[in-house]
């Protein structure tokens, strides 16, 4: 039986065109810097859990936009444009998290790593290009017409 968990991500920019990043600080793919997100807690909205999550991975607080696209990640896996924490398989089966990654825009805070975030920071393409990214990020960005 395979297992569902629903999370997100937000794909935001600054004025510079600058992607917001996050580093990982836990696995998979810890030391690699992702777009903010996590889990959907229960009863919580999509939006709301894009709007908690941006704000407990870097003290940002946005207002979500238009849906980008929805991505499932076997849980394990190695790639992905969000950052979910994701798990091992249970015992009973599969998990896959089926990750909604929103366009969001910040409204207020500053910039700050917090939860389970290393650090986070402003990244334009050539910092992007030298950041040791989550896998398929920067393509699937692209792919999506969002990458700019």
């Amino acid at each position: 039986m395979t297992q569902r968990i629903l999370g997100v991500g937000a794909i935001i920019f600054d004025d510079a065109d600058r992607l917001l990043l996050v580093l990982r600080g836990r696995e998979p793919q810890a030391g690699r810097w992702s777009i903010p997100g996590g889990k959907v807690e229960p009863g919580e909205s999509l939006s709301e859990a894009v709007i908690r999550e941006v704000l407990e991975e870097t003290g940002l607080t946005v207002t979500v936009g238009v849906e980008a696209w929805v991505v499932d990640i076997p849980a394990g896996a190695g790639s992905g444009a969000s950052g979910p924490n994701r798990v091992g398989p249970s015992s009973s089966g599969e998990v896959i998290y089926e990750v909604h990654d929103f366009v969001a825009e910040v409204v207020a805070g500053t910039l700050c790593a917090g939860d389970d975030a290393a650090d986070a920071c402003w990244a334009g393409p050539e910092e992007l290009a030298a950041l040791p990214l989550t896998d398929g990020l920067v393509e699937h960005l692209r792919r999506h017409g969002l990458l700019r």
